[in-house]
């Protein structure tokens, strides 16, 4: 039976991004205290950013985390270099992993140097294959999945009406954007599926309507890709902000 998803709601941005950021470390403990080791994916978006910001300033949360048992991956990126303002990768090392004690081999980036995009996509998931675990269905189990949702619905690089929905064999694909005409590279929605917990980090007014459709609305994930996101043996949580929530039926 498909759980139901938790739903939190909190103040505002700050207060979501602490909670995040909470979360992050209360999960990372938990499962090296279990596995020895714990391994995240991790998403672009305001929301994360402000959570890798907390966990990388306030003392209290950055020494409870044990850096050194981490492995870091992502759930998308762009096809840009490192160091461009809009890749992903670049965000999470300005803001966290450049400002904490990890091990640089446990930072699994997305290398889009290549600018064949189909062979960034097989590397990506050659990576993933060398170092998350692989259940009997031949799908990879994440420990904790961050997400984040688009003004459009969509989800990673997961947007409506694009081939990647689609995929049900393939961890990592190169999915085409058209609205943005540009190539995107993202895990598929059986990966994101597959993970111990999904957690969506929602803020803002803009992502209310598409919130409220995704949420309570009928299922249409070629429309609304986030509402391909239902783990299969996991966890479901949205996290949001009041501006988020604000026409959900409570």
């Amino acid at each position: 039976m498909e759980r139901k998803p938790v739903i939190r709601v909190y103040d505002d941005a700050a207060a979501l991004c602490r909670a995040a950021a909470e979360h992050f470390v209360k999960r990372a403990n938990e499962f090296v205290m279990v596995k020895g080791r714990f391994n995240v994916l991790l998403s672009g978006g305001s929301t994360p950013k402000g959570m890798f910001a907390l966990l990388a300033s306030e003392e209290k949360l950055r020494v409870s985390v044990p850096w050194k048992d981490i492995h870091f991956f992502w759930g998308d990126e762009r096809m840009v270099p490192r160091d461009h303002p809009d890749s992903n990768f670049k965000m999470a090392n300005d803001s966290l992993l450049s400002k904490v004690p990890i091990d640089c081999d446990h930072v699994h980036r997305i290398v889009t140097e290549i600018q064949d995009t189909s062979l960034v996509a097989s590397y990506y998931e050659i990576e993933l294959k060398q170092y998350i675990q692989v259940l009997d269905d031949g799908y990879p189990r994440f420990d904790l999945a961050f997400l984040g949702m688009g003004p459009d619905g969509h989800t990673a690089s997961l947007f409506p009406g694009t081939n990647a929905l689609n995929e049900e064999r393939k961890w990592v694909v190169n999915n085409w954007v058209g609205k943005f005409y540009s190539w995107r590279i993202t895990v598929t929605a059986p990966v994101l599926n597959h993970a111990a917990e999904v957690v969506f980090l929602v803020g803002g007014k803009d992502k209310a309507q598409p919130l409220k459709a995704i949420l309570e609305g009928p299922y249409e994930p070629i429309q609304l890709p986030s509402q391909l996101i239902r783990p299969v043996n996991g966890e479901l949580v949205w996290l949001m902000d009041e501006k988020a929530a604000s026409l959900l039926n409570r």
